[in-house]
């Protein structure tokens, strides 16, 4: 039986050794892809003897990824697709709007100020000994507040200016014309949540400024050095809403603020998984940190030091990128051919994402299918597998 018939099962044992003991779960995940592509590369028997006939043929892979080539239309869409060309970044109208009419409500847990001038009977002074927050009147578990003359009164989920209508209204049986201010000395009822890759992640108080996401990371001490400012989440009422800080903060794109609600969890993740893996036919494969700047396909061969141009092929070099929606494709596949230098500038304009497989190869485009066929694993595992281009460039063997 030909030797390379067992090249997938070979290349399953270099996932298992050159795995760090932290990559586990990531080499389990794939470990059904691997022994798929193996029954389909190897057709050997499994049980002992070895008897079966083989099949030396890759099975079929363009029905498990798309095959995109990278052109000026392709880096154009990806280009607006991220906002990088400078449009629609203002402010939405929707969050405008919010801004404008935003009101505090009352809520219980909160201490409110309440004076009523000329009447000092009415109005208890904090004085130097207490503060306005220990004199005020908190409101009650069931949204209540005693006060002079009036008795209990139901404050919860009514604006200051509510409130001192009321008072005002109430009073006036007792007092001729009575001048009621009224404010909020503490604020308890109501709170957002900051988590994760902040400086100081805490609770913070909805007060009578409207709190957007902006206002929070800043309140937070911004975001930590190891943050990832692309995948920040916000938790509204059990659903997930993506935010890009990166876009909000470095590139003014204001359709990433919300204004903030109160049960609110925002977190921030850190950076650390992302990363990407360069392979095959360059001076130094290996691991690769994105950070939250941009990464093109560019920087990122020249950070491996570039390509070996007595052994690459310059119309094989191949991003595969997993996919994430729920389609049947495994990845998508984008190549580069950069037998023409100026194609390099194509490079420069194509961004990379976490978990991208940036491989060049030694094999003609021709032969692409059995080289994405063994790269095809890889697409979740960055930094395992710089040690195996030589299982894939021995196709041409």
């Amino acid at each position: 039986m030909p030797s390379s018939s067992f090249r997938p099962l070979a290349l399953t044992a270099a996932f298992a050794s050159t795995n760090p003991a932290g990559k586990g779960r990531a080499v389990r995940r794939w470990l059904p892809v691997l022994l798929l592509a193996a029954g389909s590369l190897g057709g050997c028997a499994w049980a002992p003897g070895s008897h079966l006939e083989s099949q030396s043929e890759a099975a079929p892979i363009d029905d498990l990824v798309n095959i995109r080539p990278i052109t000026p239309g392709l880096v154009a869409t990806q280009q607006e697709s991220r906002g990088t060309d400078g449009a629609g970044r203002a402010m939405p109208a929707e969050l405008e709007q919010a801004l404008q009419a935003y009101e505090y409500h009352v809520g219980p847990g909160d201490v409110l100020n309440i004076i009523v001038y000329d009447h000092p009977e009415l109005t208890i002074p904090a004085g130097s000994e207490r503060s306005a927050a220990e004199a005020g009147n908190q409101v009650r578990s069931d949204g209540t507040i005693f006060y002079p003359y009036i008795g209990r009164v139901h404050v919860a989920g009514k604006t200051l200016e509510e409130i001192r209508a009321m008072l005002a209204r109430q009073l006036s049986e007792f007092i001729t014309d009575p001048q009621v201010d009224v404010g909020v000395a503490a604020f308890h009822a109501k709170k957002v949540h900051i988590s994760g890759a902040v400086s100081q992640p805490q609770s913070l108080p909805i007060t009578t400024i409207p709190m957007t996401i902006t206002d929070a990371i800043s309140q937070a001490g911004g975001a930590a050095e190891n943050a990832n400012w692309h995948s920040v989440t916000l938790n509204r009422n059990g659903e997930e809403i993506p935010v890009s800080l990166y876009a909000l903060m470095q590139q003014g794109d204001n359709r990433q603020n919300r204004l903030l609600q109160d049960g609110d969890v925002l977190h921030v993740p850190t950076a650390e998984n992302r990363g990407i893996s360069v392979m095959g036919q360059v001076r130094q494969p290996g691991d690769q940190p994105l950070g939250n700047e941009p990464v093109s396909l560019t920087d990122a061969v020249s950070r491996a030091g570039g390509i070996n141009e007595t052994s690459a092929e310059p119309s094989g070099i191949f991003v595969v990128r997993g996919t994430q929606d729920a389609s049947d494709k495994l990845a998508t596949v984008y190549q580069l051919d950069v037998s023409n230098a100026a194609s390099f500038s194509l490079g420069h304009d194509f961004q990379l994402e976490p978990q991208d497989v940036v491989y060049v190869t030694t094999a003609p485009i021709a032969r692409w299918n059995r080289v994405i066929s063994l790269l095809l694993p890889s697409i979740s595992l960055p930094g395992t597998l710089a040690e195996t281009s030589t299982d894939v460039s021995d196709i041409n063997n």
